[in-house]
């Protein structure tokens, strides 16, 4: 066979080998053998091998694996991947369509009536979430989810998922990103764990924790091997051709996606009660994991007009089914310091299986739960996973405890260092006040900096921190920038790339911006939010090292108790010396030029509420806009308002309060003269 023979029956086998990909994979419905696909697919690589110029990105043969991938590029979300509201009661769901319908600006109906406001229920997959972006109908780039804000690029692991479909069909746009849970049948789970079993592996823990691990296998050939599946639920893009989700989930599954059957369109809440309540009973018997329902506002423009908290969008909220409880025997009590110094008490469990996984520890939280529920060594506790991932005690069988049980008493001392605990006033928590000299406290402290969300150092992770800690190279944050290479190369799993890429990690942190800097360095209680607010509004840390915890209050996010906590971690010397050796070292300590130009105080003392939809800045713009100037966000009308920012679509009923209390209304363009004079 020649070269051209060969591209024209290479293409009729693509085609051929992608019809029946679907069709096996996605519509469920084969319509030839395993033995006649095989061959197929062998025909089709036995060709490329001979003509590998031929080889197409989005060739069947992808979908068997042999990338090897050794890391896994860290990629930010063009669309940020928000949690969603969860909620456990119909008394949340009643509320959820209360606030759906005010925010819209109509009357609340009775719970049966139709309403110009429709849901889509969806099943709430027990995986982890993709983000799948394709370029001119072909699968361009897989990224998981991550912190929400940025991610790690998974895509050669994504192509071995045959329900993800590498080419499109139809009329597609020219760029989209589509989202979706990548899951582990329980099936293939079973099968797995039974293979283990026989070869004397340990099993794996759950079809969700398994998927995730499979998506971070360096090897796509094992990934291929776990055949893993994927339902996409979600599309997002410039000038989709949707006026609605529902119709998009339906374009989606003519486009080449696997969407579920079992996604539903309804007219009120009390239909989608009745979903919940018909899928509470029925979800042991789907092939997959599923953990809760998810509903969402159906139309386009009433999500646009109902917008987004920080966190999540007010047009959806996941329903958890209630968590599944074991009774079982507690064996021990122990405790673990954290990073803050916080004590945790765990309980250390008779392992029981529950939810599909098998539990031998438990969280008791902090010396009031414990003598809450007078929870003892030997005693029988019932035991339910949180929000169905984490372990928790709720209660104790006193049926059963034994006659000679004596109630815990709560540890005085640090069970790493020995230190005297203290336990402030409005505090849960005892901590341990060692911070500079405890081990887990050190290393913990180190971690954070080190972290994503923070310094985001390459190659610095938990086990190399501790690592360098054991070896007396570091014993704070600042000592991480004295490593030399030469000290490096000596230690276990080191090699000269590794040091490398640990030296230039530390070099890019001159680049990292000073909230994150902040944030990094570890003051007690104060977050990625609270560092963000802090860093706008006072500029550097010299200006904040300066204020008195009466001005630090004044500062949005921060009350009594972040305001003291900064003002003793600076009043300490150890700090403000571990903070010079930063400063020498090159990291930021304020704003750039170019963030304080964005910044002033025009806006100052005024309070805005913003409404609708506009055409120049997404509502988080403004919002950002907002606070970069001086001014305050509010969701609701009040006396206290000093502008209604109106866009198109906006909510009736706000405008009518606004009007009634003299509110000032302007528009996208008057904001934006407010803030050029």
């Amino acid at each position: 066979m020649n070269k051209e023979q060969a591209e024209i029956r290479i293409k009729n086998l693509t085609s051929e080998i992608e019809v029946h990909n679907h069709n096996y994979y996605v519509n469920d419905n084969p319509t030839i053998s395993d033995f006649e696909f095989d061959k197929l697919l062998e025909e089709l690589i036995s060709l490329e091998k001979q003509f590998p110029e031929l080889i197409s990105p989005t060739s069947p043969s992808q979908r068997v694996g042999g990338a090897i991938t050794k890391e896994f590029k860290s990629v930010k979300h063009t669309y940020p991947m928000l949690s969603l509201s969860n909620s456990y009661s119909v008394e949340d769901l009643i509320d959820f369509d209360r606030k759906v319908q005010e925010g819209l600006g109509l009357q609340a109906n009775d719970l049966f009536a139709s309403s110009t406001v429709k849901y889509v229920c969806e099943l709430k997959f027990d995986g982890l979430s993709i983000g799948l972006n394709y370029k001119n109908g072909e699968l361009f780039q897989a990224v998981t989810r991550g912190d929400g804000v940025q991610g790690d690029d998974v895509t050669a692991n994504a192509k071995t998922i045959k329900s993800i479909p590498l080419k499109l069909a139809g009329n597609f746009p020219p760029a989209f990103e589509i989202r979706g849970e990548i899951f582990m049948p329980r099936n293939v789970f079973d099968d797995i764990n039974k293979e283990r079993d026989e070869i004397g592996e340990a099993p794996l823990a759950n079809p969700r924790n398994a998927a995730s691990g499979t998506m971070k296998m360096q090897d796509s050939a094992v990934v291929a091997s776990r055949n893993l599946d994927c339902f996409v639920y979600y599309m997002l893009g410039e000038n989709l051709p949707f006026k609605n989700h529902f119709e998009s989930l339906h374009t989606a599954k003519e486009w080449g996606f696997k969407v579920s059957k079992h996604s539903k369109l309804f007219d009120n809440i009390n239909e989608v009660l009745e979903f919940i309540e018909h899928w509470d009973k029925e979800r042991f018997k789907l092939p997959f994991d599923i953990d809760g329902i998810v509903i969402k506002v159906n139309d386009y423009k009433q999500q646009l007009q109902l917008g987004f908290t920080a966190k999540s969008p007010r047009w959806a909220i996941a329903y958890k089914f209630k968590a599944e409880q074991v009774s079982t025997e507690l064996l021990d009590i122990t405790y673990q310091v954290g990073r803050t110094g916080a004590i945790t008490p765990v309980a250390n469990l008779k392992p029981v299986s529950l939810g599909g996984t098998t539990v031998k520890r438990a969280s008791l939280h902090n010396a009031d739960i414990i003598e809450k529920l007078d929870v003892r060594i030997g005693d029988f506790v019932f035991v339910e996973k949180g929000g169905e991932i984490i372990p928790k005690i709720i209660g104790v069988d006193l049926l059963k405890r034994k006659s000679d049980s004596h109630p815990t008493k709560y540890i005085t001392r640090c069970p790493e260092c020995g230190t005297l605990l203290k336990r402030d006033e409005g505090e849960a928590n005892h901590f341990c006040p060692n911070e500079m000299e405890c081990p887990p406290q050190v290393i913990g402290k180190i971690e954070h900096f080190a972290s994503r969300k923070a310094m985001n150092i390459d190659s610095l992770g938990g086990e190399t921190i501790e690592q360098l800690y054991k070896a007396g190279l570091i014993k704070n944050i600042a000592n991480l920038f004295d490593l030399k290479k030469e000290q490096l190369l000596p230690l276990e799993r080191m090699a000269e790339k590794s040091a490398n890429n640990l030296i230039e990690g530390l070099q890019a942190c001159k680049n990292v911006p000073f909230e994150r800097v902040l944030y990094a360095i570890g003051i007690r209680h104060v977050g990625e939010t609270t560092a963000k607010k802090i860093a706008k509004k006072v500029k550097s840390l010299d200006a904040l090292m300066g204020l008195t915890k009466e001005q630090l209050i004044e500062t949005d996010e921060v009350g009594g108790v972040i305001a003291e906590s900064i003002t003793d971690f600076f009043a300490d010397e150890k700090n403000k010396e571990i903070i010079n050796q930063l400063k020498d070292f090159g990291l930021k300590f304020e704003l750039s030029e170019e963030q304080q130009q964005a910044c002033s105080d025009k806006l100052k003392d005024l309070t805005f509420v913003i409404s609708g939809v506009f055409n120049k800045h997404s509502r988080d713009q403004l919002k950002e806009m907002i606070e970069f100037n001086g001014g305050k966000n509010s969701g609701s009308i009040s006396g206290k308002t000093s502008y209604l920012l109106a866009g198109d679509n906006m909510g009736p009923e706000k405008l009518k309060k606004a009007e009634k209390l003299g509110v000032k209304i302007i528009s996208e363009d008057d904001f934006e003269k407010m803030l050029l004079n």
